[in-house]
């Protein structure tokens, strides 16, 4: 597959994948995800939205407290593609943007406190669908929004009830759907919003 050339950017492309996660629980390692979300975005330009309804590894402890925090039931879970399907259409939408053939063609993901929370689920996703690759997609230094906010916010956190990321978007003057906030797909564009707003120069 041809994988499309982006426009540089200080002579490197600029790949970015913004992403969110529901889970089952909040051990990456006993819990399982239920629903993947992001965008594609490229030297700016954001290439592609995406989101995957995904059945939870058969072997994953699901939490009825986490599903009624992503809004899902155990019913609705049995009708989602397997997370062989997802893992195969997700791996093949990155092979669009994304050589991991080439050392030097990766992308830089983008979350919020991703680094402790979605970062190990979504590699262990990976690795549960026999795939010990992952970093031939991804650059091992993660873009944490959370963190990048807890600087542009340093002298105004002790001001704020929590660091939450909805919390964090009013905070800034980002408009939010609290009834909205946990769909992953929804979260992802409030992110987008925060690290737009936080990576501006002081």
């Amino acid at each position: 597959m041809k994988v499309q050339q982006a426009v540089t950017y200080r002579g490197k492309r600029m790949k970015l994948m913004y992403f969110d996660l529901e889970t089952t629980g909040v051990s990456f390692w006993k819990h399982g995800i239920h629903q993947i979300a992001g965008a594609i975005e490229i030297d700016g330009k954001v290439e592609q939205f995406f989101e995957f309804k995904v059945q939870p590894n058969p072997a994953a402890l699901i939490e009825d407290e986490a599903l009624a925090v992503g809004n899902v039931t155990r019913a609705e879970l049995e009708f989602y593609p397997t997370m062989q399907a997802v893992y195969g259409e997700l791996t093949k939408m990155l092979g669009t943007y994304v050589d991991k053939f080439n050392k030097t063609d990766k992308f830089f993901l983008v979350g919020y406190n991703n680094c402790s929370f979605d970062n190990p689920f979504l590699r262990a996703f990976f690795v549960q669908n026999g795939d010990q690759y992952f970093g031939s997609w991804f650059w091992s230094s993660t873009i944490d929004v959370m963190v990048l906010a807890a600087e542009y916010l340093k002298l105004e956190r002790h001001k704020m009830p929590d660091f939450k990321q909805g919390t964090v978007a009013k905070w800034l003057g980002i408009a939010v759907d609290d009834s909205k906030l946990h769909d992953a797909k929804y979260d992802v564009e409030v992110l987008m919003e925060i690290y737009k707003y936080v990576s501006l120069p002081v």
